[in-house]
C-alpha cells in the first residue's frame, strides 16, 4: 500500500508513465471538489486505475496486493488511512469496504477523500445507501477516437448542442481506418501497433475470461461458459438493434439453449460487468399518434468486443456492408457517449411505430438536443439519412421538448464536415470531438 501522506506532492504524483489524457478527467476533478468520494466504474482494461492515479495521493490495490486484500477482509477500516484522495482499486472484491468508506466520509465531512474503482457492480442492496454527496459515480468507457489521437475533433459535440456551425476539412481517414479502429477498440493497455489479428485474439481471450470467471463475481452465481459465449455471439450479431429476448435466445447455440428468462439474467450480469451497455429509448413527446418503441438497442461497451465475439476480421467486415454498418454505428455510439458525458448530456435512441427513427439522440437535459443518423458514407446514404432526420424532427413535439439544435449525419467517409441547405449537418466521425 503506497502512502504519500505528509508530502507536498501534487495529486498527479501517482500518474503512470505513458498515461494518455482522458476526457473524463474534467468530470472526475469536478466530482472530487464537491463529493466526499468518487466511484469510477467501467469495463476491465478501460483505464479506470490509471485515471484514478491521476488524482490520487495514496493507494491500495486490492487485486495486486494480497496482503492488502487480506487486511481489508479482516479490518476494512485499516486500509482507509493515507493521503487523500486515497485510491481503493477494485473495491468490490471486499464488499464491506463500501460501508467503511461511507462511515469515513461521514466522519471526515470533507470533499475528495476517496477514489474507488470497480469493474463489476455488486447487487443494489449493497450500494443503494450511498447518501447525498458521499459517493458519486463516474462511468469510464474505453478511449474515444479523439483520445486515441485518431480524430481531429474539429467539430465539437458541445458546439453542435449550442446550434453552432459545422465546418471541417478532410481528415485523411475513411472506411478502412474506421474498420481498423472498431476492430482494435479503445483499450489503453493494448499495443495499437500490433497486427490487428493479434488485438482481436487478445479480445477473444478477454471474452473467454468474462465467460469463465468474471461473470461469477457479480452475484456469485455459476453460469455455463458455453452459454455465456453463445449469448455474446448472439448479441454481436444483433448489435445496434432492438432484437427481442426470444430472438437472442433462439440464436444461441442449439447445444446450449437459453430460455428467455435466462437471457435476461445473463444480460443483467453482463451489464454489471460493464461488458454491454444498452442504448435506451429517448423519453420524448410526439406530435403524431404513432407510439414510441421503447426496447433498448443492444450495444457492447466497445465495438471491438462484438468483433471478437464474431471472430471477424477487417477483410470479412469490408465484404459485409450490412454487418459493418451496424458495427460502425456501435463505434459512433461509444464516441458520442464519451463526448456527451463531458457536457453532462445523455445518449438515447429514437424509433416510432411508423418507422421514423434516429440512431442517436444526444439530450443535454435543458431543452437542447441533437438527432444523429449513422452511415458508412456515399451521397445516396447521406441523402437517405437526411430525409430520415427531417421526418423524425417533424414527429417530435418541440413545444414540449424544445427545437432540435442540430440534425447530424455521422459518416465513416473521408470527406468534409458541412451544413447542408436543408439544415442537416454532415460530420465524418474522424472529425468529431467533445
Amino acid at each position: 500500500m503506497e502512502d504519500r501522506r505528509g508530502t507536498d506532492e501534487p495529486a498527479s504524483t501517482l500518474t503512470p508513465a505513458g498515461y494518455r489524457s482522458r476526457i473524463a478527467e474534467t468530470n472526475a476533478a469536478r466530482t472530487l471538489g464537491t463529493a466526499r468520494a468518487l466511484l469510477i466504474e467501467g469495463p476491465k482494461g478501460c483505464g479506470k486505475t490509471w485515471l484514478a492515479k491521476r488524482f490520487a495521493r495514496s493507494e491500495v490495490l486490492l487485486e495486486q496486493d494480497p496482503a492488502a486484500f487480506a487486511l481489508a477482509q479482516a479490518e476494512p477500516n485499516r486500509v482507509l488511512g493515507g493521503a487523500t484522495p486515497r485510491l481503493i482499486d477494485e473495491w468490490q472484491r471486499v464488499p464491506p469496504l463500501w460501508a467503511a468508506v461511507r462511515g469515513a466520509c461521514d466522519a471526515r465531512a470533507e470533499a475528495g477523500q476517496f477514489i474507488l474503482t470497480g469493474s463489476a457492480t455488486p447487487s443494489d442492496h449493497l450500494t443503494r445507501h450511498s447518501g447525498a454527496l458521499r459517493i458519486q459515480r463516474l462511468a469510464l468507457r474505453t478511449m474515444s477516437l479523439t483520445e486515441r489521437g485518431l480524430s481531429t475533433a474539429a467539430v465539437s459535440l458541445t458546439e453542435l448542442l449550442r446550434a453552432g456551425g459545422c465546418a471541417a476539412d478532410r481528415t485523411g481517414r475513411g472506411v478502412p481506418e474506421a474498420v481498423d479502429a472498431l476492430c482494435r477498440g479503445g483499450w489503453p493497455g493494448l499495443d495499437q501497433s500490433s497486427p490487428v489479428r493479434d488485438v482481436i485474439r487478445a479480445l477473444s481471450s478477454y471474452l473467454e475470461d468474462v465467460a469463465r470467471t468474471d461473470i461469477r463475481q457479480v452475484d456469485g452465481v455459476s453460469r455455463d461458459p458455453v452459454r455465456v459465449k453463445a449469448l455474446l455471439r448472439s448479441l454481436a450479431r444483433n448489435v445496434s438493434t432492438s432484437a427481442s429476448l426470444n430472438k437472442l435466445a433462439a440464436e444461441t447455440n442449439a447445444a446450449a439453449p437459453l430460455s428467455r428468462h435466462s437471457v435476461r439474467a445473463y444480460l443483467d450480469a453482463l451489464e454489471r460487468l460493464h461488458v454491454v451497455e444498452p442504448l435506451t429509448a429517448w423519453p420524448t413527446h410526439l406530435r403524431s399518434r404513432s407510439p414510441l418503441l421503447v426496447s433498448p438497442k443492444h450495444q457492447f461497451t466497445d465495438p471491438s468486443l462484438a468483433v471478437a465475439a464474431l471472430r471477424a476480421s477487417p477483410q470479412r467486415l469490408l465484404a459485409d456492408p450490412e454487418a459493418l454498418g451496424l458495427l460502425f454505428e456501435s463505434l459512433v455510439i461509444r464516441d458520442l457517449r464519451v463526448y456527451a458525458q463531458a457536457c453532462d448530456a445523455e445518449v438515447h435512441s429514437f424509433t416510432d411505430a411508423a418507422g421514423a427513427e434516429a440512431d442517436a439522440i444526444v439530450d443535454a437535459g435543458d431543452g437542447r438536443w441533437i438527432a444523429v443518423e449513422v452511415k458508412l458514407g456515399g451521397a445516396d446514404q447521406i441523402e437517405q439519412a437526411a430525409r430520415s432526420l427531417l421526418t423524425m424532427r417533424r414527429k417530435v413535439d418541440e413545444s414540449r421538448m424544445g427545437p432540435a439544435a442540430k440534425l447530424v449525419v455521422v459518416t465513416a467517409a473521408d470527406g468534409y464536415a458541412y451544413d447542408r441547405p436543408d439544415g442537416v449537418s454532415v460530420v465524418p466521425l474522424f472529425a468529431l470531438g467533445p
